[in-house]
């Protein structure tokens, strides 16, 4: 099926209107795109924000009349809101062939792969992971992942105990796993990120001994490893209940921290850990340290 798009240039205060507004008109789906190159960071919990300049896009049939749209828009919202408009047709194109194109096999250190289902990677030698993008966090692309993949690629764990604290995809859950880990304990707050985790699991035929589940869930003893890639302020909130969780001469990996993050992060947990590491690509950094 083929499909048009009209994009709405508008406010973060405006945004919601528009979208509703948009789905009463016959759209099928509203995509909020930054407009101004104006990056989020890190919301307080309970936030969803927006950015000052937001592009409301609304995906239609390509059947539809524009001018009907625009009628039905103009009934609703205040003219002055649809200034800036442009409907545009979209190329029929197949779509599963688009997403091959983007999504290649992307290689981690000197032979983690992580590799899209129906893909195959050249590397005797490599692990690889199975993993297709989806609702959950996490498919290697973002600068933390890649820290922390490359991290595992150069440091197995080799017969240990891991927990992947924010599992999102399970990435690094099963990254640990392929890697030698005899037991996985993955945990996260969305139920969505669980499921994406298990059915990761078994797309990759995992049969080691895991666990998976909710914060209040699940209550491990303390693992040799334990990986978080979140954001810096739940870091330092959880810094006593992951230090607890991590034995003694034990690791710890956190990333998802800007780095004028860091300082904060490194304080939280220097008291604890030995911080022997850290790294950085592009803005973000990883840091690792040994239990004392």
């Amino acid at each position: 099926m083929a499909y048009a798009q009209l994009q709405i240039l508008s406010t973060a205060e405006h945004a919601d209107a528009i979208g509703d507004a948009l789905i009463d008109a016959g759209a099928l789906a509203i995509t909020l795109q930054d407009a101004a190159d104006e990056p989020l960071f890190e919301p307080p919990p309970g936030a969803t924000p927006l950015w000052g300049q937001t592009c409301i896009i609304g995906l239609f049939e390509q059947a539809t009349n524009p001018l009907k749209v625009l009628l039905t828009l103009h009934q609703s919202l205040d003219p002055n809101l649809l200034e800036h408009c442009q409907w545009q047709a979209l190329a029929d194109e197949n779509w599963v062939k688009a997403w091959e194109k983007y999504f290649k096999p992307m290689l981690f250190g000197e032979r983690l792969w992580i590799c899209p289902s129906g893909q195959s990677v050249e590397a005797p030698e490599g692990i690889i992971i199975t993993l297709d993008p989806g609702l959950a966090f996490g498919t290697g692309t973002h600068p933390t992942t890649r820290l922390c993949l490359e991290w595992l690629d150069g440091h197995p764990p080799q017969d240990q105990r891991v927990i992947d604290y924010g599992c999102g995809s399970g990435i690094l859950a099963i990254g640990a796993a392929k890697l030698g880990a005899r037991e996985i304990i993955a945990i996260d707050n969305d139920p969505q990120a669980l499921l994406a985790t298990e059915g990761n699991f078994a797309k990759n035929a995992l049969q080691l001994s895991r666990q998976i589940g909710l914060p209040e869930e699940v209550a491990p003893a303390p693992v040799n490893l334990l990986m978080a890639n979140i954001l810096a302020n739940p870091l330092v909130e959880l810094a006593h209940k992951l230090t607890d969780l991590v034995v003694p001469r034990g690791q710890i990996v956190l990333s998802g921290i800007l780095e004028e993050q860091a300082k904060d992060v490194i304080a939280a947990y220097e008291k604890a850990f030995d911080i022997t590491n850290i790294q950085q690509l592009e803005q973000w950094i990883l840091i690792h340290g040994i239990k004392i």
